[in-house]
């Protein structure tokens, strides 16, 4: 019987212990193709609307990668003509591919909010739309990436350390009661 009691609470202090660390599937039990999930920081994007066209960039060190589109129906706008002045500084945008258009800058902007003005023609039609570009520094970005601290880790392992604690003494007096027990019956 002491045996069984004693496996018990090593059953339940294991099972307590291994209440906080995540199930992973191995090869073939995923149920189902997923998506991958983003990981890493967000590259800085702005996104520049008038009544019928909207202008989004996102920017990857010095390269900005713009897209070009129809706000009435989300349709690529093609052959169109990007000017941009980026604070206070003028580019023209380069066409890639169909429906992307590039403008590479001297050099990456430094953190901070950047105002845009992009001039835009498409054809007989011609528009001006206004953003901001918000930069933020790395290590913001990389704060957005939950990781554990050493006060969460001592907080997980403290718990773990009181929750054993409780078992071994609360087995100990089990069985001391048990014992007593055992001798006013005899």
């Amino acid at each position: 019987m002491k045996s069984s009691q004693a496996l018990a609470a090593l059953g339940l202090a294991v099972a307590l212990l291994g209440a906080g660390i995540p199930a992973r599937a191995g090869d073939g039990h995923d149920h189902g193709d997923t998506a991958p999930v983003a990981s890493g920081p967000a590259l800085p994007r702005f996104a520049a609307v008038s009544e019928t066209l909207e202008l989004v960039g996102v920017l990857a060190g010095k390269q900005l990668t713009l897209y070009l589109d129809r706000l009435a129906d989300n349709a690529p706008v093609r052959d169109a003509q990007i000017e941009l002045e980026i604070a206070g500084a003028k580019f023209k945008a380069q066409k890639h591919g169909d429906d992307v258009y590039e403008v590479v800058l001297a050099d990456a902007p430094k953190p901070g909010v950047l105002p845009i003005t992009a001039t835009v023609t498409a054809g007989n039609e011609v528009d001006l739309l206004a953003g901001e570009l918000d930069i933020h520094e790395q290590a913001h970005e990389q704060e957005a990436a939950h990781g554990h601290s050493l006060k969460e880790v001592a907080a997980w392992v403290t718990g773990g350390l009181v929750g054993l604690a409780v078992l071994v003494l609360g087995g100990r007096r089990l069985k001391a009661s048990q014992a007593l027990r055992a001798g006013a019956e005899a």
